[in-house]
């Protein structure tokens, strides 16, 4: 294979790529957009110094920094990002696409002088209360398929003067996304999900989600008030299935068995089924959804699968903190923070998206990819071996980059030539 070939088609389909996500922009922050979404790609990293440095520029690396900084400044600037993303993500989405909402953090553990910075719960270090900030981000998936699609990569944090509340940047996350692809789509959310104002939210708008819930809510069963976890406690469970995960390297073993029963919330007159599953520790799981079930093994296990595929994206999600060393980002200006999250979707969507399948085999030659047939659990690792692999490839074979070419959205939905 012609490594230099590759890299020059590849830069190619990156202009036209950036050339969408301008659209509606000025010429130099069209510009920056291509720069920027290269540098990470090339560089694996966000620091703005790195990224200039990668343009080989007769600029002054000082310079390309403070126009990178002015660029980063732009209002406008996520907010077009994820509109063409969305535009172009739209018909990838179908009625039973998975769309997996990641509620987590950025921690700046020692950082002091970043604007609006506020006090996060850091997940990986035992709940240790550091600085930081919160994000969510939207990935659409299938249950049978290693096919993902990034929609929507958002941070904020509490001390800033436009917060309302944690749920309302929840709220305004789905919406957006809702409202782009037209409705379609399975919501799935951990347990930070089991929040009356989103389950209204998503009945009012007639969405359909699958949340794990906590336990400590009441639920309507037989026209009686109950404790969910009383209730799943009581819930006949007929249907079992042993499962294989991967956790910290290690193979372990789950033997599984579900039931459902059927409930509504109080005040509300939907119908809604709460799945049980028994097998993953202590106490039982439950999951709340909207998806109608009939007395069989098939439905209640596309739903056990749908909330399991939340667990693969969780690392999808550690790839682009890990790869791109996000938690090392030097921006002290709020707005900064914010757009680089829209130009790290960027970067994803062009790895999971606009790359076409031989090119990612072709990316990866040379990593070995340690793959198994099971039920679930074997995370993605992929993503690592093609962001490794598109870094190289950059690096070895170096190549100035086209100016933006513009092409239609329905030309960029059937990828690039």
């Amino acid at each position: 294979m012609n490594f230099s070939h590759l890299a020059n088609k590849l830069r190619h389909k990156l202009s036209k790529f950036s050339g969408i996500l301008a659209q509606g922009l000025d010429k130099t922050a069209g510009r920056f957009i291509k720069e920027a979404v290269y540098g990470i790609l090339a560089l694996e990293s966000v620091l703005l110094t790195e990224i200039g440095r990668k343009l080989e520029s007769s600029v002054s690396l000082k310079k390309i920094e403070e126009r990178f900084s002015r660029q980063l400044a732009k209002t406008k600037l996520w907010g077009c990002i994820h509109k063409h993303i969305l535009s172009m993500a739209k018909s990838r989405i179908k009625e039973k696409t998975l769309l997996i909402l990641d509620l987590s953090d950025v921690k700046k553990k020692y950082a002091e002088q970043m604007e609006y910075m506020a006090i996060v719960r850091d997940g990986s270090e035992n709940g240790e209360l550091v600085n930081g900030y919160w994000t969510n981000q939207i990935i659409g998936a299938e249950v049978e398929s290693d096919e993902i699609t990034p929609l929507h990569f958002s941070l904020y944090s509490q001390n800033s003067p436009d917060f309302t509340s944690e749920n309302d940047e929840i709220k305004e996350s789905i919406n957006q996304v809702s409202n782009a692809i037209g409705n379609k789509g399975i919501w799935v959310i951990d347990r930070g999900g089991d929040r009356y104002t989103l389950f209204e939210t998503l009945l009012d708008n007639h969405r359909d989600f699958i949340i794990r819930m906590v336990g400590s809510r009441n639920v309507i069963n037989n026209n009686t008030q109950v404790r969910s976890l009383w209730l799943a406690y009581a819930c006949r469970l007929p249907f079992k299935k042993t499962i294989v995960r991967l956790i910290k390297g290690k193979e372990i073993s789950f033997d599984l068995q579900f039931g459902y029963v059927p409930i509504k919330l109080p005040d509300r007159d939907e119908a809604l089924n709460m799945v049980v599953i028994k097998g993953f520790g202590s106490k039982p799981m439950m999951l709340l959804t909207t998806l109608p079930i009939l007395p069989r093994e098939k439905d209640l296990w596309f739903i056990i699968q749908a909330y399991m595929k939340r667990w693969s994206i969780e690392e999808t999600i550690r790839f682009i903190k890990q790869t791109y060393d996000l938690e090392n980002i030097r921006l002290l200006k709020y707005k900064r923070l914010q757009n680089m999250m829209a130009l790290l979707l960027a970067v994803f969507y062009f790895i999971a998206v606009i790359i076409d399948q031989s090119q990612k085999l072709t990316i990866m030659a040379g990593y070995i990819l340690k793959s198994a047939k099971r039920v679930f659990g074997i995370p993605d690792f992929k993503f690592y071996a093609l962001g490794d692999g598109l870094c190289n490839i950059f690096s070895r074979h170096p190549g100035k980059l086209k100016d933006n070419l513009q092409i239609k959205d329905s030309q960029l939905l059937i990828g690039f030539t």
